[in-house]
């Protein structure tokens, strides 16, 4: 198959940033054949009331009114079973975001225990908001960043057995263990997949600043076995691109003498996508994990985000070729962003 057209794709973990940075990377999200982004809030600082995330939402909706944003919380002290009800009600805010404490791009504010929150995730059971985790464990003398994932799940399985009601998305999967684990849950869990993982193992970010993010890449049978559940039809594994744009100074050149951890991918984000589809064979799997599940799971026309009938007409076509291929940098001056494979040939995508 050489050419494919499907609906505008949906992505379900977006890091969008806030200023210049927000300004080069807001328009990539369509420019990448996603008409839907499920945004991040570790901005600095983190968003963490509904005033925050309302204005946020209407600094990214007039950049880009084309683009249905969807809002998240960060999760600390200050939500509370209130905020939950009047992120709710705001038709505007979709979900909550965990980070560990420190593990990743400002997560400094992030969670130390999962129980002092179990009132909230109450609340969020009740008003039918979505718990979205970053699945791993701090570091110590048994946890480092390539079992962080695994060591994990055991929190997971206990959140879904105690909230059996609330739906839970693990986000950016990385390992065998995790997909396990998500099969082993009922229908509220669910798990996205970026791009970059589809890709990418240990040996590709231990030399290339570009290809590191958290969590990291593990080993090709986990690449293995997102490819698996990518193209399996499992309406619980659907496309979270988990997009991070860094400056390039802060990927090779940080004052902090720290790399700062993330994949940019949102400009090519279904182009990725299909092109590691293409090579298994698998293209035809490409609509339901771009397009259907994710919809479907949060339940975006239910609630009133999008149209059946909008996204009957919003459509692209991807073709193998001529195909594309992914520029060397995004942006000017210190803003500059290196994407994911730059320089590398992908399928192509335009809008209809």
């Amino acid at each position: 198959m050489a050419s494919i057209r499907i609906p505008a794709a949906a992505d379900f973990h977006v890091h969008l940033r806030d200023g210049s940075m927000m300004e080069t990377v807001v328009p990539t999200v369509r420019q990448g054949g996603a008409s839907l982004a499920y945004v991040m809030p570790n901005l600095v600082p983190p968003i963490t009331t509904v005033e925050q995330a309302l204005a946020y939402h209407s600094k990214l909706q007039a950049l880009d009114p084309s683009v249905a944003f969807l809002m998240t919380l960060y999760l600390s002290p200050g939500i509370t079973p209130s905020v939950i009800a009047a992120a709710a009600a705001t038709g505007k805010i979709a979900g909550v975001k965990s980070y560990p404490k420190g593990l990743t791009t400002n997560s400094d504010a992030g969670v130390v225990d999962y129980a002092s929150f179990y009132p909230v995730f109450a609340a969020m059971e009740e008003h039918d908001l979505v718990l979205n985790l970053h699945g791993e464990s701090p570091s110590s003398e048994t946890t480092t960043i390539l079992n962080a994932e695994e060591t994990f799940l055991p929190t997971l399985l206990a959140l879904h057995e105690r909230f059996p009601k609330l739906r839970i998305v693990l986000e950016h999967c990385t390992t065998a263990a995790a997909v396990e684990a998500v099969k082993k849950c009922g229908p509220t869990v669910a798990a996205t997949i970026t791009a970059h993982h589809l890709y990418l193992t240990i040996d590709q970010w231990a030399d290339n600043p570009h290809c590191f993010c958290k969590p990291v890449a593990k080993l090709p049978s986990d690449r293995q076995a997102l490819l698996d559940a990518a193209t399996s039809g499992d309406p619980r594994f659907f496309l979270g691109t988990d997009s991070a744009p860094h400056p390039k100074s802060a990927k090779i050149g940080s004052k902090s003498g720290k790399l700062a951890a993330g994949v940019f991918t949102q400009p090519y984000a279904v182009q990725y996508v299909a092109t590691a589809f293409d090579r298994l064979g698998k293209i035809d799997k490409l609509k339901a994990f771009v397009s259907e599940f994710g919809r479907t799971f949060y339940k975006t026309v239910e609630k009133g985000w999008e149209k059946a009938d909008d996204l009957a007409k919003d459509s692209v076509i991807l073709e193998k070729e001529p195909g594309t291929v992914v520029v060397n940098e995004i942006g000017e001056g210190e803003g500059t962003v290196v994407p994911f494979m730059a320089g590398e040939k992908l399928w192509s995508v335009r809008w209809l």
